[in-house]
């Protein structure tokens, strides 16, 4: 891939690529004496791969756009073949490099623009014995106040013996529209319950889940490694993206708000000028 940077500290190597949303394009764990084994589904981190960052905010915004200190603020869709306008526009953007060591880099957005939302944003990427962290800020640019939301989008693989351990309180139903249509507890989708590690259901999912406490385990037993996902307290929705077993990935999305919060509450308004950050740290081990 044209244009990456690579951070390698001999137990993990990424790939970033500031082109495309300054997404990660590959996590991979490098053990001795062993091929390198992809922690996140590889690609070029445009697309179904790696894991993209949501900037100004996570997921959709249905009604053309939103209404917020008594002025409607209209959003366009951006994505082909979406209806609504979703997870801002940070991904589609090219980022440029501030900083980089051999195991850090910074990137930055200077001009993110996207409905009313005007803002800058930067990100910050390091390894450390093999864990990654993944820092996001954004600050206001727009001139007025407005609501923001930051989220983390990876793809993981999916094998026959993946599981997953998140444990939530309450997770929100969709309709067909990928709208929120109500909330309740998990106790009422045992196949949702990932209180414990458990297999990924086999019909879709494609849910956000609150009551989280910002820890969650994905164990894959072909790869013989585990990866222990942290987020910081911004962080304290995820959502589970797992279309069906045959698909080879799953998303696990930590943010800062369910889906179309712009309609609901959860997001955090900032006054031109004003900032806000999250991180996302990955670790993992050998589990053979």
């Amino acid at each position: 891939m044209a244009g990456v940077i690579e951070l390698n500290d001999g137990q993990a190597r990424l790939v970033v690529a500031p082109e495309t949303g300054a997404a990660i394009a590959r996590y991979d764990a490098l053990a001795a004496g062993a091929a390198p084994v992809p922690l996140l589904k590889p690609g070029d981190g445009g697309g179904a791969s790696g894991c993209q960052l949501l900037v100004p905010w996570s997921n959709r915004i249905s009604g053309g756009g939103f209404t917020f200190d008594d002025r409607f603020h209209a959003v366009a869709p951006n994505v082909p073949g979406e209806a609504f306008p979703i997870h801002g526009d940070g991904f589609q953007k090219p980022w440029r490099l501030a900083r980089r060591t051999d195991t850090e880099a910074e990137l930055l957005l200077d001009e993110g623009a996207i409905g009313p939302y005007r803002y800058a944003a930067t990100v910050t990427y390091a390894l450390r014995e093999g864990a990654l962290e993944a820092r996001l800020s954004v600050e206001n640019r727009a001139g007025l106040r407005l609501p923001y939301g930051l989220g983390f989008h990876p793809w993981f693989p999916r094998g026959e013996t993946t599981t997953l351990q998140a444990k939530a309180r309450r997770v929100w139903l969709e309709d067909e529209r990928h709208l929120p249509v109500g909330v309740v507890p998990v106790s009422e989708r045992p196949t949702w319950d990932f209180a414990q590690a458990t297999p990924l259901p086999p019909a879709w999912v494609n849910n956000a889940f609150e009551g989280w406490d910002g820890r969650a385990t994905i164990a894959q037993p072909e790869q013989g490694v585990a990866v222990t996902l942290a987020a910081s307290p911004e962080l304290d929705v995820y959502v589970l993206y797992s279309p069906s077993p045959d698909a080879g990935f799953f998303c696990f999305e930590p943010v800062s708000h369910t889906v179309d919060a712009h309609h609901g509450e959860g997001l955090t308004v900032l006054g031109h000028g004003e900032t806000m950050s999250a991180a996302m740290g990955l670790e993992w081990a050998e589990t053979n």
